[in-house]
């Protein structure tokens, strides 16, 4: 390799490091967002809608994912699959929904609350939860 090529392998590298270093983790796609942030009822509705996603998902009287699943970042459980991969793994968003709001429909042994069916969480909040999750 010339030198020419390490020497812009290298800034760009520093680059995408230092910008890395300073995104928040409220704001970094596939991050879960700060138990405070989320606590603050007034900031959380000027956060974008996957931010708002996340807190839904972090909040233990309501999507508590973390109970179960495995999320990179949170202490999580380990009894569903871990959220990873989730844009590959569900490409047709209606599908990820669907999933969210009634799990037993596509499979009916599932441990997954029907967090749509139970009215759990809101038809607005599954949305949110949707649009965090493909971050992951």
């Amino acid at each position: 390799m010339g030198k020419t090529v390490k020497a812009l392998v290298g800034t760009t590298a520093a680059f995408l490091v230092g910008s890395l270093l300073w995104t928040t983790p409220a704001q970094a796609a596939g991050q879960v967002p700060d138990d405070k942030t989320c606590k603050d009822e007034e900031a959380v509705k000027k956060l974008d809608t996957a931010t708002q996603g996340g807190c839904v998902v972090i909040n233990r009287r309501k999507g508590n994912c973390m109970a179960c699943h495995q999320i990179a970042g949170i202490s999580s459980g380990n009894i569903a699959p871990p959220l990873v991969a989730m844009k590959q793994r569900f490409p047709d968003k209606a599908k990820l929904r669907a999933q969210i709001s009634n799990p037993h429909q596509f499979n009916p042994d599932s441990v997954m609350p029907p967090f749509g069916e139970h009215k759990i969480l809101s038809p607005d909040e599954i949305d949110k939860v949707v649009e965090f999750v493909l971050t992951l």
